[in-house]
């Protein structure tokens, strides 16, 4: 019977309003129920159950509401929630927001659905993440190393290359501690067709689009289409995961138009706003979308993420990096004024932090001097860069050898260090090789954060005798 009244169709419509309709009269609907809408010209559409209060629904649709009517618009409730179906055919393949192909590709045979909901994962069951992820940046490897299960977001703002790195991370990500199978998920959210084929052409022309799964949502689809893409994508990447055994990077950008498109309806649906606008649930929103990242005990795979998104007016007191920065496990922020020297990738290493760094590296995860070298490098850049303003107030003549010593080496820092090409790939071991030639500018007696004995060992050999000599 309760079947019965779920697939009834109704047509008892009150009110369409932007991406959402009003439906009086009905019976027996839950919370998330999809909903099949037939439009007064006869096209198909589908939505989403927002609200349910008394005999009254409040239905979200995914393709919009244009041409929807009062008098002749057909409603069926199916009494499924939104499901998507899974394979590892999808390794490859490109899809809408909603989980459609839009590659030219078949449509996927399902090896097994889920529900794209999702649930966060629990707690207990969480395994803490320990392994090393390369991705070839060495501002990311070598400062704010990136760890399997890690939610690490990059902050970015308008115009910054964010772009680019998200494409060379998801080109290059891989877990050298293991052989095992690693796959990329990229979710897209509202981005506009120029960016869409940037993305494209990245993956297909580097060959990386045979581990990826694309979902794709452009900036002129429905909002609503931009609310189900992170949950397609994170639903994909649990099952490639949890029932796969691989080790899936998930990158969604951009977190703000996401955000975006949660404002727009909660204030179609007249609800309280928050801080700037913004839905005060948005903080539970974004936890539950973080949070399905991890590893959980007893299981192969794991899911990383890397969430992009632009800081409104570069301010990372906003609302969006401030309920980020409180849910994720640190951050990578892109620094507007590297930007403006032409450094690429813009990555600001003082700002930037990765929490759970020291579970992933030291001896037999990526190098026994690494936690020594990334402080001392951190260290030397944090005293360069604030040399660097007092010697645009006292002028470089007021300066001792030391802090002259210390001053080069922020410069250097930046050109050598952060600085790399589009396409380069550096290993972990090329990065703190790196990070020794540039520790080596400074006077021994001032590399106090690592070991003599990794002094000894790393430090060149040439440039550790020019330094004894200077002292």
């Amino acid at each position: 019977m309760n079947v019965d009244i779920k697939t009834r169709e109704y047509t008892t419509v009150s009110e369409v309003s932007g991406p959402l309709m009003v439906v009086e009269g009905v019976e027996g609907v839950a919370y998330n129920e999809i909903v099949e809408i037939e439009t007064p010209t006869g096209e198909n559409r589908t939505g989403q159950v927002l609200e349910v209060k008394d005999d009254i629904a409040v239905v979200q649709i995914f393709e919009g509401t244009s041409n929807l009517n009062t008098l002749s618009t057909k409603v069926r409730f199916t009494g499924e929630t939104a499901k998507i179906g899974l394979s590892t055919d999808m390794l490859g393949r490109t899809f809408n927001g909603i989980g459609e192909p839009i590659d030219g590709g078949p449509d996927i045979i399902p090896d097994k659905e889920l529900d794209v909901n999702g649930s966060p994962m629990n707690p207990s069951a969480r395994q803490f993440p320990a392994e090393f992820i390369q991705t070839g940046i060495s501002t990311i490897d070598g400062m704010n190393t990136l760890v399997r299960g890690q939610k690490l977001p990059i902050f970015s703002g308008s115009g910054l290359p964010h772009n680019n790195l998200a494409a060379q991370i998801a080109r290059q990500a891989k877990v050298i501690s293991e052989d095992t199978d690693f796959a990329v998920v990229f979710g897209a959210m509202g981005i506009t067709h120029e960016e869409a084929n940037f993305f494209m052409n990245e993956f297909e022309q580097t060959g990386a689009l045979e581990r990826l799964t694309v979902f794709m949502n452009l900036a002129d689809d429905p909002a609503i289409e931009r609310i189900m893409t992170p949950k397609m994508a994170l639903t994909t990447a649990e099952y490639l995961a949890f029932e796969k055994g691989m080790h899936v990077l998930v990158i969604l950008t951009d977190i703000t138009n996401y955000c975006e498109a949660l404002r727009e309806i909660s204030s179609a649906r007249g609800e309280v706003p928050g801080r700037r606008g913004y839905p005060g649930y948005m903080y539970t929103d974004l936890a539950g979308m973080y949070e399905r990242a991890g590893r959980i005990h007893g299981k192969d795979g794991s899911i990383t993420q890397i969430p992009i998104l632009v800081m409104p007016q570069d301010d990372i007191t906003h609302p969006i990096p401030d309920l980020t920065g409180y849910i994720t496990e640190g951050q990578i922020v892109l620094g507007r004024e590297l930007d403006r020297t032409g450094i690429y990738p813009p990555v600001d290493v003082l700002p930037s932090l990765s929490r759970l760094m020291s579970g992933g590296i030291g001896e037999g995860l990526t190098r026994e001097d690494h936690s020594g070298v990334s402080d001392q490098l951190y260290a030397a850049y944090a005293e360069g860069r604030d040399l660097r303003d007092l010697t645009a107030v006292v002028g470089e003549e007021a300066l001792t050898d030391r802090d002259r010593k210390f001053l080069a080496f922020a410069d250097e820092f930046e050109d050598k260090f952060i600085r790399q090409s589009k396409d380069e790939d550096r290993t972990i071991q090329e990065t703190l090789d790196l990070g020794w030639e540039l520790l080596s500018i400074l006077p021994t007696s001032e590399l106090k954060r690592v070991k003599d004995e990794f002094i000894e060992k790393y430090l060149p050999s040439d440039k550790e005798e020019e330094s004894e000599t200077t002292e």
